[in-house]
């Protein structure tokens, strides 16, 4: 456990990743990943494989999971007047055709610069410039956003992913449905239809909250010294029967489990606002990581992360992180394969 009042250094969460570790390219099977289970109170880690994880679960359980889809918000494209190439990933849509964006040395850019990315489909001006690459630009094209976005724009896969992805539906969750994440939320990718059946054959009840995936998730940590860190706003909803349902649950003491960090955070951003789940659609830069409690979950299904990243944070909130780090390193030593396209682990 962390000591009280001891600062929490990023070099805290660091760690060694072989670099062969780093899974390129998904799994032919998605529900063939491997899992590792984290036991809290025995305090045991066991290995398993993803399709087993109705082993795992019981009934009355509740799954809640992110139905955000991903758009594909990566654009290439050049300036208007010099010609020189530009790169941009759509962050959030803000209102109609206003988006906010993270430009690729942005520092070459000014407000009011004028970016092509299709002489006949799109164009784009920069209407502000603000700080670490992030700009508003207004979209300008005729017909359909996202019928445009579908034919001019590419998955946003992360950077440490250099294999070219066959198939886009793989950077997918099978339930995604509400447009609007730059990543997908990646622990959701091991399911399967009948994984599902499975599940809902046991008696588990699998609910829908939506947060669309931007900055605030992936964003690199900067300061040494973790709680000055500031996550970027997302935008989340939880309806009014997915509410009610989970406080059922929790009156009834019933498990709700989390598919994903981001899942989580939507929960936990809830509840932390109204001590109990309710209807909402907002925006959340909540920032999770040790000292604090997360009260939302009894469990949470994960993939492994990065280094120093404000998601191996969460994790390391929910498991005790010496706990957390001692199952990464079993994972090393065991040839898991890590982040986005890697296996996964179950707390509870």
């Amino acid at each position: 456990m962390e000591k009280e009042n001891q600062p929490l250094l990023l070099s805290d969460f660091d760690f060694d990743l072989p670099h062969e570790l780093i899974a390129q390219t998904p799994l032919k099977q998605r529900d063939q990943s491997r899992l590792l289970v984290l036991d809290r109170n025995q305090h045991t880690l066991q290995d398993d494989y993803f399709y087993h994880l109705i082993k795992y679960l019981k009934k009355g359980d509740v799954l809640v999971r992110n139905n955000s889809k991903v758009i594909p918000a990566r654009l290439f494209g050049y300036k208007a007047d010099t010609k020189a190439h530009i790169e941009i990933l759509l962050l959030k849509q803000k209102e109609n055709d206003l988006w906010e964006c993270l430009i690729k040395g942005a520092k070459k850019v000014k407000k009011g610069t004028q970016l092509i990315f299709d002489k006949a489909l799109l164009r784009a001006e920069i209407i502000e410039k603000k700080e670490n690459g992030l700009c508003d630009l207004k979209m300008i094209y005729q017909g359909i956003f996202n019928e445009i976005l579908d034919q001019l724009g590419t998955m946003p896969l992360p950077p440490y992913i250099k294999e070219k992805l066959k198939d886009k539906q793989r950077y997918q969750t099978i339930y995604a449905k509400v447009e609007g994440s730059a990543a997908a939320p990646t622990a959701g990718l091991h399911f399967t239809n009948e994984l599902f059946d499975r599940i809902k054959d046991l008696g588990v009840e699998i609910l829908d909250v939506t947060l669309h995936v931007g900055l605030g998730t992936f964003r690199p940590v900067d300061v040494e010294e973790i709680t000055q860190h500031e996550m970027h706003e997302e935008y989340y909803e939880i309806s009014n029967e997915v509410a009610n349902k989970l406080n059922q649950a929790k009156k009834e003491h019933r498990r709700i489990i989390a598919v994903g960090t981001t899942s989580c955070r939507v929960l936990e951003a809830n509840y932390r606002k109204y001590q109990q789940f309710k209807e909402e659609t907002s925006t959340t830069n909540i920032f999770i990581y040790p000292g604090q409690k997360i009260l939302s979950i009894d469990g949470l299904i994960t993939n492994f992360h990065l280094p120093k990243s404000t998601l191996i944070m969460l994790v390391s909130t929910f498991a005790d992180k010496d706990f957390i780090f001692e199952a990464y390193h079993h994972a090393i030593q065991n040839h898991y394969r890590f982040f986005s396209f890697g296996d996964a682990m179950l707390i509870l």
